[in-house]
């Protein structure tokens, strides 16, 4: 019995120093350009830029793959920024991607949901919350109204409403502030 218990033991640690050398070696360079790009991008996650979402899109802008004005949601001011980080001109917003609008999320109507978990499925960011034949809620603070969840819904139970601030990942508000002072300090 003491054996298996000290196996166990030296099994846990052993995997679990491998995840963590894993998690260092793997983890992202904050200060490269992909980063700081990805950085610049609202976080919508919408895919209206072509790419899965900010991140793939951030990669493709660094390797020379995409232009900087593929993204409606950051707007001419996110051009401009990209442009000022990459030392390039700004160029006008690409229309057949969409229209640059303010900050949205989505709502359901509760009585008209049937509770078909396809806005569900479509949500990139998890903002969705229900199950099969129950109404669906979203959750406010985490939904970046990108719109993917509009078109799946049979029965036209989502809308968009102006959100009062951009949404910006991580919401600093949604860290608990003990969190957010160890970080700093």
């Amino acid at each position: 019995m003491l054996i298996a218990i000290l196996t166990l033991t030296a099994m846990v640690l052993v995997i679990g120093a491998v995840l963590l050398w894993l998690g260092r070696r793997l983890a992202p360079d904050e200060d490269s350009l992909v980063e700081r790009i990805n950085e610049i991008l609202p976080q919508t996650q919408c895919a209206q830029c072509g790419y899965p979402g900010c991140r793939p899109y951030a990669q493709a802008i660094a390797d020379g793959e995409a232009d900087i004005n593929q993204c409606p949601p950051g707007g001419e001011e996110g051009v401009k920024q990209l442009a000022n980080l990459l030392g390039v001109e700004p160029r006008p917003l690409d229309a057949s991607r969409g229209e640059h609008k303010p900050p949205m999320v989505a709502v359901i109507d509760e009585d008209r949901c049937i509770g078909c978990t396809l806005c569900i499925q479509a949500c990139p960011v998890d903002a969705i919350l229900g199950a099969q034949r129950q109404m669906h809620t979203v959750i406010e603070a985490e939904c970046t109204g990108c719109e993917l969840c509009i078109d799946p819904c049979p029965v036209d139970c989502i809308d968009l409403v102006a959100h009062g601030e951009p949404w910006r990942w991580p919401r600093p508000d949604a860290i608990p502030l003990k969190i957010r002072e160890a970080a700093h300090g």
